[in-house]
């Protein structure tokens, strides 16, 4: 599936194009399933182009099987069941993937639900815990909790021993969220989330995980307690404001902004072997998993952009191919 012009759905179309071929250090995986980020969304209106190097259609995670290795390849075989964090070209029967990319589809998840898991663990691991350090005890406080990042942010908080806080704009996203174990439920279309945390923690949020930007930063700010980190990890209210430097330095905090699909293949190949380490044996226990809200045929992944763009789901939404392991 490309986009065919910067636009709405509709511009997501399928086309034929030569398979790709796997060079020295990458494997080709046939894919079952493509996670639908809101980055692909931004990708197909043009104002989120792909990393230099990186394929033209969207789609920033697979599952799937291994089809061929290339060069150098070792401690993987074709026909394993994988996933994968890309740089793009997920919505696509086969993609290229650099094996520090790769994970095993962990037990007791299905090849197409895994789906669901790179890009959000990757994310989530590498901001709020690598990045944002949060502890046992803390509370972190994740602006849209029933996303795909939020709801896995809010299991890994609590499998460490943290407090969650979520916004979320209905009641049934915030029920979603309490079911994973969220503690403190706001309904930013009813309440201010300062007010509604500082009720529960008056000292406020240990990590803030934002998805907003600009219209949330001073809010954020102000609900944050000494040596607080805020992670800035998409922008989807806009880029540009003003920050309160005075409030930064009397409460010692730290603002850091990040993303994940422009990281060098080694920034990305280090985060991958971390969640392996700390996060896949969640998974495999069954304590963490992915939350689906509803699968497409790859053909019709407008229909998943619309459905995300209406922002009435709760947790991931992928693309299917039929596709069976080779």
């Amino acid at each position: 599936m490309i986009v065919e012009r910067p636009g709405g759905p509709e511009v997501l179309v399928p086309t034929e194009l030569p398979d790709p071929v796997a060079g020295p250090g990458e494997v080709v995986v046939r894919v079952a399933a493509a996670g639908v980020n809101r980055a692909d969304v931004m990708q197909r209106l043009g104002k989120y182009p792909p990393p230099p190097g990186a394929p033209e259609h969207p789609g920033l995670e697979v599952s799937g099987w291994i089809a061929s290795l290339g060069e150098g390849i070792t401690g993987w075989q074709v026909g394993d069941p994988v996933c994968a964090l890309l740089a793009g070209g997920g919505y696509a029967e086969l993609v290229a993937v650099p094996v520090g990319q790769l994970l095993p589809v962990p037990a007791g998840v299905s090849v197409v639900g895994a789906a669901a898991l790179p890009e959000v663990t990757c994310t989530v691991w590498s901001n709020v815990f690598t990045l944002a350090g949060l502890r046992p005890g803390e509370l972190l406080l994740v602006h849209g909790g029933s996303s795909g990042i939020g709801t896995m942010a809010i299991q890994l908080a609590r499998q460490v021993g943290a407090r969650v806080a979520v916004t979320a704009g209905s009641a049934e996203k915030l029920q979603a969220c309490a079911e994973l174990g969220a503690q403190v439920l706001v309904n930013y279309r009813e309440d201010d989330f300062v007010e509604r945390v500082r009720h529960v923690e008056p000292a406020g949020a240990d990590v803030v995980l934002d998805l907003v930007g600009a219209p949330y930063l001073a809010r954020n700010l102000d609900v944050l307690a000494p040596d607080g980190r805020l992670v800035v990890i998409a922008t989807q209210g806009g880029t540009r404001t003003e920050i309160d430097l005075g409030t930064v330095m009397r409460k010692r905090l730290s603002v850091h902004g990040t993303t994940l699909r422009a990281r060098p293949a080694a920034d990305k190949a280090t985060i991958v072997a971390s969640v392996r380490d700390h996060v896949w044996p969640l998974i495999g226990d069954g304590v963490v998993r992915p939350v689906v809200h509803a699968s497409f045929p790859l053909q019709e992944a407008s229909r998943a952009h619309e459905v995300l763009e209406s922002s009435e789901h709760v947790g991931k939404l992928l693309l299917t191919t039929g596709a069976s392991r080779p």
